[in-house]
């Protein structure tokens, strides 16, 4: 057997390192997109547990991805009507699981419109960041051909929905913007849960709703609870910081999953601030134009 040549060799030197590398930058990537997104196919609950009829809706994304969605009107009497909240939810289970927070938007008088992001509930496809992008894309143009301006649009970001809403205010017209437990970033968050690994050099997902604040012309309420084990109290503070005003800051209570069990009236209170700040910037916009 001939001795392989002397650049053969100095290539494999190199070569089965990077390889190396590729492989953990494929690992590390995989468990990074497991942590952030728990999907579930299966339905917890049903309109009726919202107490109030849902239309289903299916979206269509700009890349052809197919999306499920509930819509609850408002009340014809409701002098809201003209206001929808798209709600863009948090990581784990599916646009079936949150009727409790149906219920307490709902009470505001606002019409809802909720969407499972592409891999969640009866959406196709798999999640990543830019496709929940998208997503909530698709699910604003929706709003948009029934008839709802923009400024009556109000998105609200429960969790990694906080993420996904931040980016739909900045880049459409919307009338306000609703953080509910939300982090400033995916790197931020696992730089906490891994102080080990250098997570804001190697993480791909960003989630960066904190460097988006800043920019935001629309108002903002955040919502965080102190006993927020998930996604701590800071978080949500660092967030408040970064907005312009006109802001809100409402403390809510319990654990990241528990708002409406440890202080509903705080929730809904919160709902209510949302959409009181967004009636008050059209007033004042009307009156500048007089």
């Amino acid at each position: 057997m001939h001795p392989l040549p002397a650049r053969v060799k100095k290539a494999r030197r190199w070569l089965v390192p990077l390889l190396g590398l590729l492989v953990v930058a494929l690992m590390l990537y995989r468990f990074e997109h497991s942590q952030v997104y728990h999907p579930t196919r299966d339905s917890e609950y049903t309109p009726d547990d919202v107490g109030r009829p849902a239309e289903d809706v299916w979206l269509k994304t700009a890349d052809g991805v197919r999306l499920h969605a509930w819509f609850f009107a408002a009340e014809k009497s409701s002098p809201r009507a003209k206001f929808v909240m798209l709600f863009c939810h948090g990581n784990g289970g599916n646009l079936t699981s949150r009727p409790g927070y149906y219920r307490a938007i709902l009470e505001t008088g606002v019409n809802l419109l909720t969407f499972d992001y592409r891999g969640y509930g009866r959406s196709d496809g798999e999640p990543s960041e830019a496709g929940t992008y998208t997503d909530a894309e698709a699910a604003y143009q929706w709003l948009r051909t029934r008839g709802f301006a923009p400024e009556h649009i109000l998105v609200w970001g429960e969790s990694l929905g906080g993420g996904i809403a931040s980016h739909v205010a900045a880049t459409e017209h919307v009338g306000g913007l609703m953080l509910q437990s939300t982090f400033t970033s995916i790197p931020d968050i696992g730089a906490e849960v891994f102080p080990w690994l250098p997570v804001k050099l190697i993480s791909r997902i960003k989630y960066d709703t904190h460097s988006r604040l800043p920019h935001l012309k629309c108002p903002v309420v955040v919502m965080h609870s102190r006993a927020d084990t998930t996604i701590r109290f800071g978080h949500g503070e660092r967030n408040f910081a970064a907005a312009r005003e006109p802001k809100a800051f409402v403390e809510i209570g319990g654990d990241h999953n528990d708002a409406l069990l440890a202080n509903r009236s705080a929730y809904v209170a919160g709902a209510e601030r949302l959409v009181r700040l967004a009636e008050s910037a059209q007033v004042r916009k009307r009156e500048s134009e007089n």
